[in-house]
């Protein structure tokens, strides 16, 4: 065993550290299988819309040994489940009603018979440093 230790680069106490902590590590396992099993199927009675905390929640409901939500997301992430974030829309422009609007001068026909005659644009929200943006 010292031979291959030293091929490969590792302390003899590295190996042996590894070999006596099998039982534990392979109990762990057995143990995390049972709760990938339980969280997919509260991940799918939810319609795939519960997050980590949520499935914590559930699992601690149904009378689950404790388990963390950190435990819970991170098994989560490695079967390749999420939940569903809700964004915050922002309303960017607020249209004054009293103002009058502008004509469409071109009736939306953006094809000119011959160049420059023609010019149209768009309003672009440019951002500027330290400011609001234009």
């Amino acid at each position: 065993m010292k031979r291959l230790c030293e091929i490969l680069g590792l302390s003899r106490s590295s190996f042996y550290y590894w070999r006596r902590t099998a039982a534990a590590r392979a109990a762990r396992h057995a143990v995390e299988a049972v709760l990938v099993a339980r969280i997919r199927k509260v991940h799918q009675d939810s319609d795939g819309t519960y997050g980590a905390p949520r499935i914590t929640a559930e699992l601690r409901d149904e009378g689950c040994p404790v388990v963390n939500h950190k435990r819970v997301a991170r098994i989560m992430r490695t079967i390749g489940l999420g939940g569903v974030r809700l964004r915050c829309r922002h309303r960017t422009t607020i249209a004054d009603q009293a103002a009058s609007k502008a004509p469409d001068l071109i009736g939306r026909d953006f094809t000119a018979a011959a160049v420059n005659t023609k010019y149209v644009g768009d309003i672009t929200y440019l951002p500027v440093s330290g400011s609001k943006p234009l």
